[in-house]
């Protein structure tokens, strides 16, 4: 369900009961959800990508360092610069024909998809959105439309399988800060990491299959890259690192292989401290230099294919196994708009929703 079809319609308001005969009408009684998801330059030009980069790299949940360090170096260098490199990246990926980046097509797909199955189930009490962290359509915006058509209650659903600071955790800041400004607040739930729940993991094994099936020659090992964090963000009590390691090992066992099979590494490192590695452009390297000819890439932490897949995963990474020697590289592509990942994110929702359906 787009974000234009959740207005309120005339026929979708009535006088309360027992309310006075003059007591304005107000929007029947619903339940919201929020689909979330990290976000999208509005245009691949200069000024779309600055004004994208800035919001992203302002976030104190990606870049935590002290503005008056970050900033200035932000500003006055890395938005110079970046924008362009940035843009070049989108423009490779870019739907020319929706004039979208792929993540915004992807995530209103999964939303009509999810609201289609929902709908049928639970009639039109249920109102399905999505929402960018960054970018538009806004975490503002939208949750203010949903209020506006009767959503007391509000389910917020951030699309990250793995939870982390500067993803999950940035997303829900920013629906609690558009709580902070209501006079009414709806009722708001978000959905925890889930990357352990059986639906997931069966789409993600099946799109190993099919991938697999479609090929020559099997892969030789699988690689499952995640986005990278600061190493010191494990210390301070981030989970993600624990959770992208374990979800490889689970990934492994529903698809019944052997152990080194499935090798977890990291992607999209930046800046001076350490991050947690092997880092994925080096890691496929080491793979084609100790003999591997043939090696599979899949992303378990995107739910939906993006730059950091399409461009970086299927261009740089591919690359970079090719230049070390490999001869074949094969990308397994997020699970998208999968019927059995929809599935997945449909059993989610309705655990989530106890009690208000």
């Amino acid at each position: 369900m787009a974000a234009s079809q959740v207005q309120p319609s005339p026929a979708e308001r009535q006088r309360p009961a027992h309310a006075p005969a003059d007591h304005p009408a107000v929007p029947t009684p619903r339940i919201g959800i929020v689909l979330a998801n990290l976000g999208t330059p509005d245009a691949t030009d200069y000024w779309s990508m600055r004004r994208y980069l800035n919001e992203f790299l302002s976030d104190k949940r990606v870049v935590d360092y002290p503005s008056w360090k970050w900033q200035p170096l932000l500003q006055l260098i890395i938005l110079t610069r970046r924008p362009f490199k940035s843009g070049e990246a989108y423009r490779s990926i870019w739907n020319t024909q929706q004039d979208e980046s792929p993540l915004l097509t992807i995530t209103r797909e999964q939303t009509r998809k999810l609201a289609e199955t929902l709908t049928a189930r639970h009639g039109d009490r249920v109102l399905v959105d999505f929402c960018m962290r960054y970018g538009n359509p806004s975490t503002d915006s939208v949750l203010r439309r949903m209020q506006a058509a009767g959503c007391q209650r509000i389910l917020f659903f951030p699309l990250y399988p793995q939870y982390a600071s500067p993803t999950t955790a940035t997303a829900n800041d920013q629906a609690f800060r558009t709580l902070m400004k209501l006079k009414w607040q709806p009722a708001l739930r978000t959905v925890p990491a889930y990357f352990e729940h059986p639906a997931y993991l069966e789409a993600l094994a099946n799109s190993v299959r099919e991938t697999y099936a479609a090929t020559e020659t099997p892969p030789e090992v699988l690689v499952a890259s995640y986005h990278g964090v600061p190493k010191r963000f494990l210390r301070e009590g981030d989970p993600y690192h624990c959770q992208c390691q374990k979800t490889t090992r689970l990934l492994r066992e529903r698809l019944g292989w052997e152990e080194g099979t499935v090798q977890t590494a990291f992607q999209s490192q930046f800046g001076p401290e350490e991050w947690v590695g092997p880092q994925t452009v080096d890691h496929v390297a080491e793979l084609a230099r100790q003999g591997k000819r043939h090696i599979a890439v899949i992303s378990p932490a995107f739910a939906s294919d993006c730059v950091e897949t399409l461009e970086e995963i299927n261009e740089e990474i591919r690359e970079s196994f090719l230049a070390a020697g490999g001869e074949q590289f094969t990308y397994v592509p997020c699970l998208n708009e999968r019927d059995d990942h929809v599935a997945a994110l449909v059993a989610i929702a309705e655990n989530e929703l106890g009690g208000w359906l």
